[in-house]
């Protein structure tokens, strides 16, 4: 397990557009949010890291989409490198978490270089007007510290955003297991 943190790109970066399929086919953009804030979350089934906050993870966008906050997830690790990443996997990883949120396929790997994501989890948080307000971790815990999940850094990030302000630039890379490139 290499541990791997985010790159930590610009502050009022554009959102890069997307559009992807969901592991069972449905295809979900980024431009089916206009006007609304949007999470974007590197992820896949066998990182520790996700692993670690998953639960906390599901509750929190529960939490967020209901006051507003559209999220999706995405998958952009090599599925034949890493088997558990396969899309039938990601559903059964969805449904086990109870997911609320689109569990996207990046199969070309085009979106995360686009993204400059680095691990998994990857959190890209954009304001209403789709520039980034937050880039960083979930919140302080890791799987190898005793300390409680709580979704502290993102949730702070995330009540900025819906208020209609800016999160603090102080930010904290995500850290997590690097992307399985091709």
């Amino acid at each position: 397990m290499t541990l791997t943190p985010s790159n930590m790109i610009e502050l009022g970066s554009p959102l890069p557009p997307f559009r992807l399929p969901d592991a069972e086919g449905h295809t979900v953009g980024s431009d089916d949010y206009p006007d609304q804030p949007l999470l974007v979350i590197f992820m896949c089934n066998h990182c520790p890291f996700v692993k670690h906050v998953a639960d906390a993870l599901a509750d929190f966008t529960r939490e967020y989409q209901a006051r507003g906050l559209a999220v999706v997830g995405i998958n952009s690790n090599d599925p034949r490198a890493h088997p558990d990443d396969r899309p039938e996997r990601m559903i059964e990883e969805a449904e086990a978490r109870g997911y609320t949120f689109p569990y996207l396929v990046d199969e070309s790997q085009d979106v995360a270089r686009a993204f400059q994501a680095a691990c998994t989890p990857d959190f890209f948080l954009f304001d209403r007007d789709h520039r980034l307000a937050y880039r960083g971790q979930f919140d302080g815990s890791r799987p190898s510290k005793d300390t409680p999940v709580t979704g502290a850094d993102l949730r702070a990030a995330a009540d900025a955003v819906l208020a209609g302000r800016a999160p603090d630039p102080d930010q904290k890379p995500s850290m997590g297991c690097n992307i399985k490139w091709k």
